[in-house]
């Protein structure tokens, strides 16, 4: 004869009810994520802004780092625009099959602007003079063209709409 047991049947109803409270912790998990994601879901949400960083790092890869004499300042600026040249391309790219547009473009009157009213100078500085080209700003230091500002034009167009907006990139 087979004798059943109620402390078997305690157990399996006490695994039920721990299971059964677990459940929402676990669903609550698998929706949040973890950082990392909400982090990655940033860049997927604001593609604007994810193209400032891109062109923020860009600019501050293409250092020149005295490659070039102040003299050849504009071959300088030829080679900061062909060192972005892939990262542009990639960008514009990028978001393509996901519907999204990101059209990059140098801006001639920002850079100026920003000749004006930023290259850096002033007492105690032995920098010379800032000089747009096309968007790129080198200045004179120490007789060699250093890259102190990229301006672009940047219009980001999605299924909800369309923004514009310049950015200045500074390699600093």
């Amino acid at each position: 004869m087979v004798r059943v047991s109620r402390r078997g049947q305690l157990v399996l109803l006490t695994a039920a009810v721990v299971a059964a409270a677990l459940a929402p912790a676990l669903l609550a998990y698998l929706q949040l994520g973890y950082h990392a994601d909400r982090d990655a879901a940033a860049d997927f949400e604001d593609p604007a802004a994810n193209a400032v960083r891109v062109l923020d790092r860009a600019a501050f890869e293409a250092r020149l780092d005295g490659d070039y004499a102040w003299a050849n300042r504009t071959r300088a600026a030829d080679r900061v625009r062909a060192t972005l040249r892939p990262r542009i391309d990639r960008l514009a790219g990028s978001r393509v099959a996901d519907g999204t547009a990101t059209l990059v473009s140098y801006n001639a009157t920002a850079a100026r602007a920003w000749v004006e009213s930023s290259c850096p100078g002033g007492d105690g500085r032995v920098f010379g003079p800032c000089r747009a080209d096309g968007g790129v700003v080198v200045q004179e230091r120490a007789g060699e063209a250093a890259l102190v500002a990229v301006a672009f034009d940047v219009r980001v167009v999605t299924e909800r709409g369309e923004t514009r907006l310049t950015v200045v990139a500074t390699p600093s």
